[in-house]
């Protein structure tokens, strides 16, 4: 029977600016899901860079439609929810409040003259060089270009696009970057990811809760009544938890017990659905065997036997989502669960969450002295 182990927990250690992973380089960049049709290889492709019109087929604006299809899919199958982005139609936004606008990416230099003209003064960039690659964005021109005004500061963050955990453990840092940057400029601030339809949304409610002092579903109600996006609210209550209670990681052990397969890999954890990693194959217990550390939290993940996608059914499996699709998924809890760290991430993970003065004292007195990192 394949299993899956928690081992002893490891030893605690401390919130720390060196817990923020800058890369990952457990395998290279794919989709999210491989297949044998062309919206699928065709993502491989243009993740890893290497599609052209000429492979594909069409004009330039076929090429750009196509690729947001791609992106579209992808998109939805990692969010859980249905959304759609057509980069061919240009920059989109809204107003969350008069002086925060989510949205999508800047595309060209004349979009700065456009949030500019609406007094933006701070466009926060949270996409990373393969993002802007996928879409062809020049950010250098842009930048450059944002440089030659006097009262507008472009800034990046990145965050690794469809991938929940990636955000939970980039949040404080992050957050604490817009803090900083919306205390020294004023004005409206832009945030955006590619399609501002998750990470972007999330900084902006984690920005809401943390710092404008928003309940996170008061928070939630404005920002889904302004703009229709999937921000990852268990990351935010995730990351919440590890300023307040630290960070803290356990052993877990993934086993599949089936040696009529030549590779197996798996997806999600703490790496997104965009990586996989391999399970290494144990011939004395005849096995194939994951060992990782992993913070206290849930994780999703899937397994890929010789490139197909399958669940194991002797581990836990998620309800279907909307379009039917199914994970596996583990939750690494702390052993004492009346402990004082546990008690408190279970409140924090309650639907009304709020926080008291003292908690949000400790979290802005952590973005105040987190280090600046361009």
């Amino acid at each position: 029977m394949n299993c899956l182990q928690i081992l002893p927990r490891s030893s605690a250690f401390p919130f720390r600016s060196s817990d923020f992973p800058r890369t990952n380089n457990f395998c290279s960049v794919e989709t999210l899901r491989v297949a044998a049709d062309l919206r699928r290889t065709m993502a491989i492709k243009a993740t890893s860079g290497s599609t052209s019109s000429a492979e594909i087929g069409g004009s330039d604006s076929d090429l750009k439609e196509e690729k947001s299809e791609v992106y579209s899919h992808n998109m939805t199958e990692a969010m859980g929810a249905v959304l759609t982005y057509r980069h061919e139609l240009g920059m989109n936004y809204n107003f969350i409040r008069p002086d925060l606008i989510v949205g999508s990416c800047l595309q060209t230099p004349d979009d700065v003259d456009k949030l500019h003209a609406i007094g933006v003064k701070t466009i926060f960039c949270l996409q990373q060089d393969p993002d802007l690659e996928y879409f062809g964005v020049d950010i250098v021109a842009i930048r450059e270009y944002a440089k030659t005004f006097d009262d507008i500061e472009h800034l990046r963050a990145e965050i690794r696009d469809f991938d929940a955990h990636d955000l939970r453990i980039r949040l404080p840092a992050v957050v604490s970057k817009l803090h900083k940057a919306i205390n020294r400029n004023g004005g409206v601030t832009y945030v955006h990811c590619t399609a501002g339809l998750g990470r972007a949304p999330a900084v902006t409610l984690a920005y809401m809760f943390w710092v404008q002092g928003y309940k996170l579903s008061e928070a939630l109600k404005l920002l889904l009544g302004k703009r229709s996006c999937s921000p990852k609210v268990d990351a935010i209550k995730s990351a919440t938890a590890d300023i307040l209670t630290g960070l803290r990681k356990k052993p877990v052990s993934l086993i599949w017990k089936n040696n009529d397969c030549s590779t197996v890999e798996v997806s999600g954890l703490d790496i997104g659905w965009g990586q996989r990693i391999p399970l290494k194959f144990n011939e004395e217990q005849d096995l194939w065997i994951l060992e990782r550390e992993l913070h206290e939290g849930r994780y999703e993940y899937k397994y890929i036997i010789d490139g197909e996608w399958t669940c194991n059914s002797s581990e836990l499996v998620t309800s279907p989502n909307k379009d039917g699709h199914v994970n596996n998924y583990v939750e690494v809890l702390d052993d004492n669960p009346s402990s004082a760290g546990a008690v408190l991430r279970k409140r924090l993970f309650e639907e009304d969450l709020n926080l008291t003065t003292k908690e949000r004292q400790k979290i802005r007195h952590l973005l105040d002295a987190y280090p600046d990192v361009e």
